[in-house]
C-alpha cells in the first residue's frame, strides 16, 4: 500500500507530468465586443410582428414621438451592435425623449430568407439585402423621414462609433435640422 502511495505521488511530481500540462494550449480569451450589444429582435409570426408594430405605432402617436423601427436579426452583429448602442443611458436619454424604438425581426434577408419584407416596403423600404435597417417615421402619417438608401445603410453598424450613431439618430429628432 505505501509503496503505490509513493509511486503514485512521484509520478504526479515528475517533469514528465509537468511536461505534458505545459504543453497543454491555453484556452481561447474570447474579446469583448467594442461595442455593447443587445438581441431584441422576437422570430415571432408575421402577423404577431406586424400587431407589435402597429401598437408600438399607436403609443408613439399618443405620445407626441417619432417612431424608430430597426428591422434586425439577433444573429447578425451589426444589428446587435445598434441595439446594443440604442440601449445605453446616453441613447436611452435621447429616445426617451424624441423616439419610440421598435426591433423587428428581418431574418435573413441576404440569403432570401428575409422576414417582415412586406411590412419594411409598406414602409417605403423595400428590396433589403442586410441587415440591420434603420427607418425613422413620423408614426400619424407613417412617412419615411429618412431615405430608404439611409434605411439600409447600416449593416456596418458595429464599426460605427457611438458618436457618429447618436448624432444621425439626434438629426431625425422634431426640432433637429
Amino acid at each position: 500500500m505505501f509503496l503505490r502511495l509513493f509511486l503514485a505521488a512521484f509520478l504526479l511530481a515528475s517533469p514528465w507530468s509537468v511536461a505534458a500540462r505545459q504543453d497543454e494550449t491555453p484556452p481561447a480569451i474570447e474579446e469583448a465586443p467594442a461595442h455593447p450589444e443587445a438581441s431584441p429582435y422576437a422570430e415571432i409570426p408575421e402577423i404577431a410582428a406586424i400587431a407589435h408594430f402597429e401598437g408600438v405605432r399607436a403609443a408613439a402617436i399618443l405620445h407626441g414621438k417619432r417612431l424608430v423601427a430597426v428591422f434586425g436579426a439577433n444573429w447578425c452583429h451589426d444589428s446587435r451592435a445598434l441595439a446594443g448602442w440604442l440601449e445605453t443611458p446616453r441613447f436611452r436619454t435621447l429616445t426617451d425623449k424624441h423616439f419610440l424604438v421598435v426591433y423587428i425581426d428581418a431574418g435573413r434577408p441576404q440569403d432570401g430568407a428575409g422576414r417582415n419584407m412586406a411590412l419594411a416596403a409598406r414602409l417605403g423600404v423595400s428590396d433589403i439585402e442586410g441587415t440591420p435597417n434603420l427607418l425613422v417615421l413620423d408614426p400619424a402619417s407613417g412617412k419615411l423621414l429618412n431615405t430608404p438608401e439611409s434605411a439600409k445603410g447600416w449593416r456596418d453598424a458595429a464599426s460605427r462609433s457611438a458618436d457618429a450613431i447618436f448624432d444621425e439618430l439626434a438629426s431625425y429628432a422634431p426640432g433637429a435640422g
